[in-house]
Formats: structure tokens, C-alpha cells, sequence
């Protein structure tokens, strides 16, 4: 079967520039030689610290960075070739869905504005159609059908994030990227959310790549689990597997130091 997202040793490299003076910046290695694959209809999550490396990863995967070498595959497209095809190739294949929900919308647009873009940009629809579509994406995220009139400030950080799901799933996808998409929220609404990424996972047929630091959504969320430390890929397995029995010793320390009730 064909892969939802392919990546064979994949680095990503900052600095290394030369300077007004003829120096040249320090070279750092974001992402190292990093291979994994996300199997269609399933929810990888890539955990690890602050600077691990996950974001940069998530950014090459949705065409926001460009990989400094290695290979990636978005179903089953290579990634220059939808590169070069531009932005409507991306995103109608694949959608990214921010760790600020607030901060992701523009706040001189109404959220109709908002999700009016995707549908029209990226689908084409006409008036009549992008009406009924915007008033099925509200139903599917549980948002009142009046939302569109409305501008983000008038929002809860979990409402916004629903609507940010909402533009996201207007593109149609088959991926979704979604990087620390509940680290912003209060605990109960990080619920409320993850139950809705569930049902909307079945109701779509979508696959996640989803990016966190934190251990107790990740197990409860994903089917496999990447760890990331220096920008590599240190251990590699299902969810049950590597909360039961992690292998890597980083691994072990990043398990044993999340708190638990």
C-alpha cells in the first residue's frame, strides 16, 4: 500500500552562511538523517524535547522548509515535484495545523473570510458551494452555524482551534500535520479536542503526523511513536510497545521524567 508520507534520510541544515565579513555563521544540523513512514489512515506522533528537531521536520514535510538533502514522498509524489507544482499542489494533498490557534488566524477576517480562501483558492467552488461546504466544516467541528460572521477574538482558544481544523479539512486532504495542536489549551478542552481529531481521523479518512512534547496525549492519541533527540530518530514502534517497554535510554528518561496522576 501506498505510503501516506515517505521520508529516507532526510537533514535539514541552518547557518553555514558567509557574513558581511567575510565569515561564516555556525552550521546546525536541525534534522539528521531521519527515515520513517506514515501508513495511510494511521496517527504517528514524533515526540521529544525543545529543539529536537520535530517542528523542523513537520515544516520540510508540509513545504514550508526546503530539506537540505535526503528524500520524501507525499503519497506517493515526490516532494520537489509537488514543490515545483506550487502551493495548490501542497495543500490540497496536505494541511498543517498550528500549536496557537488564536495567533493562526488573521484578526481583520471574519472566520467566513477565513475558510472562505481554501475553498475558493484551492477547490474552485462557486458561491453556492462554498456556502454549504463552510456550513458542513462548522457541523463537523461542533461550531455554531453563525461562527462565520465572527472574528477570532471572539473566540476560546479551543473554538479557535476547531475552526483552524475546520480551514484545514476545507482543502480536502488526505494528511494532516498537526504540530502541538493542544499544548495551548486548558486540560479538559485538550479532551474535548482530541476526541474531535478522532472522530474527524474516521469520518474523513484522513492520516496524522502528529508533533508533541507531551506524553500522556501522545499515548493516548497515536498508533506509533518516533522519539527525537538532536534531530535524529532514536527509537522507532508502536504506542503500547514504547510506553510499556522503551528500549532507548533517552526514551526512558523522557517517560520517566512526564508527570502522571
Amino acid at each position: 500500500m501506498e505510503k501516506a508520507i515517505e521520508v529516507t534520510n532526510l537533514v535539514k541544515t541552518f547557518g553555514g552562511k558567509r557574513t558581511l565579513f567575510g565569515g561564516r555563521t555556525h552550521e546546525v544540523q536541525a534534522v539528521r538523517n531521519v527515515t520513517l513512514a506514515l501508513e495511510q489512515g494511521e496517527t504517528l506522533a514524533i515526540v521529544g524535547e525543545s529543539g529536537s528537531g520535530k517542528s523542523t521536520l513537520a515544516r520540510m514535510v508540509v513545504g514550508l522548509e526546503a530539506p537540505t538533502s535526503g528524500e520524501m514522498k507525499i503519497a506517493g509524489r515526490a516532494w520537489h515535484d509537488l514543490a515545483a507544482d506550487g502551493v495548490r499542489a501542497f495543500g490540497n494533498m496536505i494541511q498543517y495545523v498550528f500549536q496557537d490557534p488564536v495567533a493562526s488566524l488573521n484578526p481583520r477576517k471574519t472566520i467566513g473570510q477565513t475558510l472562505d480562501a481554501p475553498l475558493r483558492l484551492l477547490k474552485g467552488y462557486d458561491d453556492a458551494k462554498r456556502k454549504s461546504r463552510m456550513k458542513d466544516l462548522f457541523d463537523a467541528v461542533q461550531m455554531p452555524a453563525d461562527t462565520h460572521q465572527r472574528y477570532p477574538h471572539e473566540f476560546s482558544g479551543g473554538q479557535a482551534q476547531r475552526i483552524a481544523i475546520a480551514r484545514a479539512l476545507a482543502a480536502e486532504p488526505r494528511i494532516m500535520v498537526l504540530d502541538e495542536p493542544v499544548s495551548a489549551l486548558d486540560v479538559s478542552v485538550q479532551a474535548q479536542v482530541l476526541v474531535l481529531l478522532e472522530d474527524l481521523k474516521k469520518e474523513f479518512d484522513l492520516s496524522y503526523l502528529f508533533i508533541s512534547h507531551d506524553l500522556a496525549v501522545v499515548e493516548s492519541i497515536s498508533d506509533r511513536v518516533a522519539v527525537m533527540y538532536f534531530g535524529e530518530v532514536v527509537e522507532l514502534g508502536s504506542a503500547e510497545q514504547l510506553f510499556s517497554a522503551p528500549e532507548h535510554d533517552y526514551t526512558k528518561r523522557l517517560i520517566s521524567s512526564a508527570p502522571r496522576l
